[in-house]
């Protein structure tokens, strides 16, 4: 999501991620009933207040809506951010109806008692080409693999290689988007470390307990080479190719990673990437 950088990183007691957990379940019910909704016919702008319904009636605040990373910038006006086939992140919701072949990124955030939760999904509108389902089933695998790498005593770049590794060893190349990545979250929604979607292991600020960080991998069809529209807030792809987005808040914790906006955990995705349900996962 949006990326601000002059925020120090913030560690969080086990209370704190548990508050945190509380956020990210509003985040993660809120995606299942966007998800369900995603049929050819409907709006953005229909999803957009869907959403807000469903965040304000858990009792949370959008954390989109209104927020402004730059007097320069114009603020947010939607409670998500609904981004169609070439748009990689940021799309304003509104008039526009999702037609049968379309992908619709869906990115979602909630404020509970002072906490955030981030998470995105990549939704297919009907029926889509086998190329476009495989580019979205690549996206949400390399996430996963990036939280799988979310382990004490680690480095945040271990996430970012884990990300990019998985990407590289596909038959198919794809692109990945180079200028927006994951991020701290917490008291904020936007926190230091920036997680890169790229790069060497062993590199960056130390996995801590009580670090938690969102991981979000985009990925194109073509080239990763973005722009910005006119609106300042929608970024698409150049060459206008498809594109996907995937994203959830993950915990560091003693027992493993804890995917704070996954309805599980994360307990399954986890442990069939590393093997063995950690903890943390397994809590739930």
């Amino acid at each position: 999501m949006f990326r601000k950088r002059d925020r120090m990183i913030q560690i969080k007691s086990d209370a704190e991620v548990a508050l945190m957990r509380a956020a990210g379940l509003v985040v993660g019910r809120t995606l299942e009933v966007l998800r369900a909704a995603a049929v050819p016919g409907v709006t953005t702008a229909d999803l957009d207040e869907l959403a807000e319904t469903t965040i304000r009636e858990a009792g949370a605040i959008p954390s989109f809506k209104g927020y402004q990373p730059h007097p320069s910038v114009p603020p947010f006006p939607g409670s998500i951010c609904a981004s169609v086939n070439d748009e990689i992140v940021h799309g304003i919701p509104g008039p526009r109806e999702l037609c049968d072949g379309d992908v619709v990124s869906l990115d979602c955030g909630a404020i509970l008692e002072g906490w955030h939760g981030d998470a995105a999904v990549t939704v297919a509108v009907g029926e889509v080409p086998a190329q476009v389902h495989e580019l979205l089933r690549v996206c949400e695998e390399s996430m996963w693999r990036g939280l799988a790498a979310a382990a004490e005593g680690g480095r945040v770049s271990d996430i970012s290689h884990a990300v990019e590794s998985y990407v590289l060893a596909q038959r198919t190349g794809y692109g990945i988007v180079e200028e927006y990545g994951g991020h701290g979250i917490g008291t904020e929604m936007h926190q230091e470390p920036h997680v890169l979607n790229y790069g060497r292991p062993g590199r960056g600020p130390r996995l801590q307990r009580g670090l938690v960080l969102a991981v979000e991998p985009m990925l194109t069809l073509g080239s990763p080479r973005t722009q910005e529209l006119d609106d300042h807030w929608t970024v698409s792809t150049v060459d206008g190719q498809v594109s996907a987005h995937f994203e959830h808040t993950v915990a560091v914790t003693v027992d493993g990673p804890w995917v704070l906006t996954a309805l599980d955990g994360g307990r399954d995705r986890i442990a069939s990437i590393t093997g063995a349900a950690t903890g943390a996962a397994a809590a739930g």
